[in-house]
């Protein structure tokens, strides 16, 4: 039986479930790839200010919180620690 057939006879649950989950791990890849590249951008760019690169952690951080409203805590111990030490390699802050 191919995949076709078997997604049309779950039930209508199972499919809205596993929708769910797909449109859940699509969010969250966008916010890694976004993530990468706000932290590619910090570590590569030689004319970047500091006060740049921290409005660009800020905003970073409202889109994630936009994408994840619920998941403040999860954004504090995920992502909150790299651009920390990556603010304070590249800007030699203490």
């Amino acid at each position: 039986m191919d995949y076709s057939k078997r997604a049309e006879q779950q039930p209508e649950h199972h499919r809205q479930h596993n929708s769910e989950e797909i449109d859940e791990g699509k969010k969250i890849r966008r916010l890694q790839m976004m993530m990468n590249m706000v932290m590619s951008v910090i570590s590569q760019d030689p004319e970047m200010t500091v006060e740049e690169a921290s409005e660009l952690v800020a905003n970073a951080k409202r889109a994630a919180l936009a994408m994840f409203p619920d998941k403040e805590f999860a954004y504090d111990i995920l992502y909150k620690p790299r651009l920390q030490r990556l603010m304070n390699e590249r800007f030699r802050l203490q």
